[in-house]
């Protein structure tokens, strides 16, 4: 806890805040939130699958406008680049490159670029496709971590705030206890928020969290079938991966509570 109490006009004590120094009475300036992910981050689909990313705008005051730029498949390379289907000596899967030597960036991350400004906020949250063994979505926990530091930089560079995202578990099951699922591109996320300057949202851990808090282990028929009635395949889809509306709609609440209790500069948008 320890935010600024309701109707406190946003002043909140947010570290590195916009120095108003008259007690939050200046209004606030609208904004735009950016988003990089994948599909539990992408607007999707109606009924599924639904990434938290198209559900967090309701979630936010008229001041804030949401550009989810959010890919399904993606790893965070493939979403930055135009990567090839083969690995270099460095054991990273090739990008494409112009004349110059330089990566060939995708029009995504460009036009992003270019309507980003001082007090946005760009949130990212890969890590999940990134695992693969092979390319075009391998992405090494070194590389991971420094494409997480450009995008961090670039952002920098333009007065805006950038926030990792540590990715969103699947629902999997100890006994009647849920577990994480996302292993090295967690503590990776964390590790490149310290080394970048950005705050971190463990949405990981809070995802096992809420999974918990829904009494949703046992999962019924076990952790591999391919559908599940009740709770569980109310807010999953048939993968217990992707979320259903419903479901997305609930962890970006759950983003947007952590929003507010780290005293990120955003929450005073918070509705």
């Amino acid at each position: 806890g320890g935010g600024a109490p309701d109707g406190a006009a946003g002043s909140g004590g947010a570290p590195g805040g916009g120095g108003a120094g008259s007690g939050g009475m200046e209004p606030l300036p609208d904004i735009t939130i950016w988003i990089a992910g994948d599909s539990t981050v992408a607007n999707g689909q109606t009924p599924c699958p639904a990434g938290w990313g198209g559900q967090i705008a309701a979630l936010f005051d008229e001041r804030v406008t949401v550009v989810n730029s959010a890919v399904g498949g993606r790893s965070v390379r493939t979403w930055l680049y135009h990567v090839q289907s083969t690995m270099d000596d460095t054991g990273e899967c090739a990008l494409e490159r112009d004349a110059s030597g330089e990566p060939v960036l995708q029009d995504r991350w460009v036009q992003m670029l270019d309507g980003m400004k001082a007090g946005d906020t760009l949130f990212i949250q890969f890590g999940i496709n990134d695992g693969s063994r092979t390319c075009d979505r391998h992405v090494g926990i070194d590389a991971f971590k420094s494409s997480y530091g450009m995008m961090a930089r670039a952002a920098q560079e333009r007065g805006a705030h950038p926030v990792f995202v540590t990715p969103v578990s699947a629902i999997a099951c100890n006994g009647s206890t849920a577990r994480g699922t996302r292993g090295e591109y967690v503590t990776a996320t964390h590790e490149a928020g310290e080394e970048h300057g950005a705050p971190v949202i463990d949405l990981h851990e809070r995802s096992v969290a809420l999974y918990d808090e829904l009494g949703f282990c046992p999962v019924p028929g076990g952790d591999v079938s391919a559908t599940t009635g009740g709770p569980v395949g109310e807010f999953f889809c048939d993968d217990h991966t992707h979320f259903s509306r419903s479901g997305a709609a609930q962890i970006a609440r759950v983003v947007a509570d952590a929003i507010r209790e780290q005293g990120l500069d955003l929450a005073a948008y918070l509705r």
